[in-house]
């Protein structure tokens, strides 16, 4: 089962086992009523789920039982650039120790990483939470204190993973503090290259390369150097000429006609790179298949960032070239090094995303006091299907199924400004420093260009926002989505920092949109069909 969650039923009243298993028993049927799509941006579903290893190990690639072939088709590899190597790097190796038959092996000393917590940890290393000690008390929930030092078992030494060269700080994938005064435009026109007078139609209107690769950053919380990055190395198109033989329908290598035009490409890489950053956070992502079938086990020290690149590439080359293109020294890393400098010194500035201590601030429920709505989502993707499962759905009172405007209010959790408001978008910055790439932001979607709170707005909670609706995104009918970020990054709804809102705590079901809300041993099950168990109404005093 997925570290992402666990999935429990029931009904606003005491729990008891009669009342789960009926609830377990309930097929849900019909037309979805007040929910969010599978994505907010379309259909198209990359198969992200890595064929596992059998078993596990720290030690080096070298010992590895795969035997490299050619790429029958190198989707994504540039087409032409001088940073690439043209000789396959070897892995470093981690040092082999001969141990005695029988003879209990040392114990591994990892210390933790930003986002890092136990029940994921023992995924990464393949042991139970139970065998996991420290000289330092660890905490029963939440995220551990970067840089705490843990025992763990070794069961991983017989075994082949990836090198455990951590090749992209987190804060370079993630749209954190560290781009957050890039100017993304200015970058483009200084770089000079075809991106600045770059124009696609999005929609009925016509976008420039810098708000295509703007719009992708804010919406998905993704680093837009890494986007930029990523186009001139595929298409050479932000620095001098263009690459030659680059599909214009198709630049990023995409075959996928709903996804033609340059943005349209974004959207899918940035997809597949999130999946890797978030399924490395939650413990669902341990193993990289190539497209040739052979599979390999994820180094457990790797970070985050480190991961969702080695994902990327591992969905499109197999295992000679991708070893090539994350290889430090010569491959991506190296040339995104060459535009934008050194990615590391960056983040040793700002620290870590999420910081020693970390905790929500109190929150409350998003509506009006004594007005009934319905939990119509439980966790699931914060924007796109790779993202964490970092958002909740609501829907309001309706007299009839279906997408309208309703007449609720969908108030402010917290005290904040406003620092965007755009069709079917509102995000409220609670640190009030005006950047969603700093501290704690609360994105709300679904909200109607009726009476829309304006930016700059400062609000305190239970403030009036806007109305629920089905404008921005895709939905089948009238809701609102919210989720929170820190530091730019999406934070789960469930564990390990679970979204409590007036004390009801969130819970993570086994698929997207299942789950529940728990208070005082009361129960509210995650329904897109507006039913009596899932409705929550927020009391005097919440």
């Amino acid at each position: 089962m997925s570290l992402r969650g666990f999935f429990k039923e029931g009904i606003i009243c005491p729990m008891n086992s009669v009342m789960r298993k009926a609830a377990i028993l309930l097929i849900l049927t019909g037309m979805l009523l007040s929910a969010c799509g599978t994505n907010l941006w379309g259909t198209y579903a990359p198969t992200l789920t890595a064929t596992p290893s059998s078993v596990v190990t720290v030690e080096s690639v070298e010992t590895a039982s795969i035997t490299p072939e050619p790429s029958a088709t190198n989707l994504l590899m540039p087409l032409s650039t001088t940073q690439t190597a043209t000789v396959i790097p070897s892995p470093t190796a981690t040092p082999t120790v001969s141990v005695t038959p029988g003879t209990p092996r040392p114990k591994i000393i990892y210390y933790s990483q930003s986002g890092d917590y136990l029940a994921a940890v023992a995924v990464h290393f393949g042991v139970q939470v139970s065998e996991i000690s420290s000289p330092s008390s660890l905490p029963t929930g939440g995220f551990l204190n970067p840089n705490t030092l843990l025992l763990i078992p070794n069961t991983l030494d017989q075994s082949s993973t990836t090198a455990s060269q951590q090749i992209m700080p987190d804060s370079e994938i993630i749209y954190s503090p560290s781009a957050q005064d890039f100017d993304i435009k200015g970058y483009i026109d200084s770089a000079g290259g075809k991106l600045s007078t770059f124009r696609e139609s999005m929609g009925t209107i016509m976008i420039s390369g810098a708000e295509g690769v703007r719009q992708i950053a804010l919406e998905t919380s993704f680093n837009p150097r890494m986007l930029l990055a990523f186009i001139q190395y595929y298409t050479g198109w932000v620095q001098g000429y263009p690459n030659a033989g680059v599909n214009e329908t198709y630049p990023l290598g995409y075959h996928e006609p709903l996804y033609s035009g340059l943005t349209q490409q974004l959207k899918l890489l940035v997809r597949e790179i999130l999946a890797g950053y978030y399924g490395w956070r939650d413990g669902s992502l341990t193993s990289l298949t190539f497209p040739d079938g052979t599979s390999l086990r994820l180094a457990p020290e790797l970070n985050a960032g480190s991961v969702a690149l080695q994902y990327m590439f591992s969905r499109h080359l197999n295992y000679t070239d991708w070893l090539t293109a994350i290889d430090a020294n010569t491959g991506f890393p190296a040339f995104y090094k060459s535009m934008f400098g050194d990615a590391l010194e960056r983040a040793n500035e700002i620290g870590p995303l999420f910081p020693p201590g970390m905790t929500q601030p109190t929150f409350t429920l998003p509506f009006e006091v004594g007005v009934p709505w319905t939990l119509t989502g439980g966790p699931h993707p914060a924007w796109e299907q790779g993202s964490a499962w970092a958002a909740l759905d609501f829907g309001p009172p309706m007299d009839a199924p279906g997408c309208g405007v309703s007449n609720a209010w969908v108030v402010a959790i917290s005290a904040g400004k406003i620092v965007r408001s755009e069709t079917g978008y509102v995000v409220l910055d609670l640190d009030g420093d005006g950047f969603e790439q700093t501290g704690w932001v609360v994105l709300y979607l679904h909200i109607a260009t009726k009476d829309r709170i304006p930016v700059g707005t400062w609000v305190n909670a239970g403030d009036h926002i806007g109305h629920p609706s089905c404008e921005g995104g895709i939905a089948n009918g009238t809701h609102f989505h919210i989720a929170r970020k820190y530091n730019g990054e999406w934070v789960n709804a469930g564990d390990p920092l679970p979204f409590i809102l007036s004390g009801w705590t969130a819970h993570a079901g086994n698929a997207p949109s299942q789950g529940f809300l728990s208070k005082d041993g009361q129960m509210v099950i995650a329904s897109p069909y507006s039913e009596h168990q899932s409705q929550i109404i927020r009391q005097p005093g919440e």
